[in-house]
């Protein structure tokens, strides 16, 4: 999966300093709903992120909801989510906007 988003330029230091020390149970729930290899790329001087992962269960809808649901994640939201600047051209219930991929390399 990949995404991308804005972010605030004043909030950059900030964001980088949260996601170095990310809440323990925020990184669980994310494990267990199966997402791995988890990363967040920032490009300078538009302020852009990139974010990939890769999803490995069965019932992608579940998966999602549970995190949706999850207390610690939904706190780590609502410190992080102010400092994000969604994009324009996302659609309607994306706050990341979603990527097409058009190249994999096994």
């Amino acid at each position: 999966m990949g995404m991308v988003i804005g972010i605030a330029p004043e909030n950059i230091a900030e964001y980088k300093q949260l996601h170095a020390e990310v809440w323990p149970d925020v990184l669980a729930r994310l494990k267990q709903s199966n997402i791995s290899n988890y990363s967040i790329f920032l490009r300078e001087p538009e302020n852009l992120m990139f974010s990939y992962w890769e999803y490995t269960g069965s019932d992608f809808e579940a998966d999602m909801a549970a995190i949706s649901e999850h207390e610690a994640t939904q706190d780590w939201w609502q410190v992080c989510g102010p400092m994000q600047r969604p994009l324009d051209t996302r659609k309607d219930e994306e706050w990341w906007a979603g990527m097409e991929q058009v190249f994999f390399l096994p």
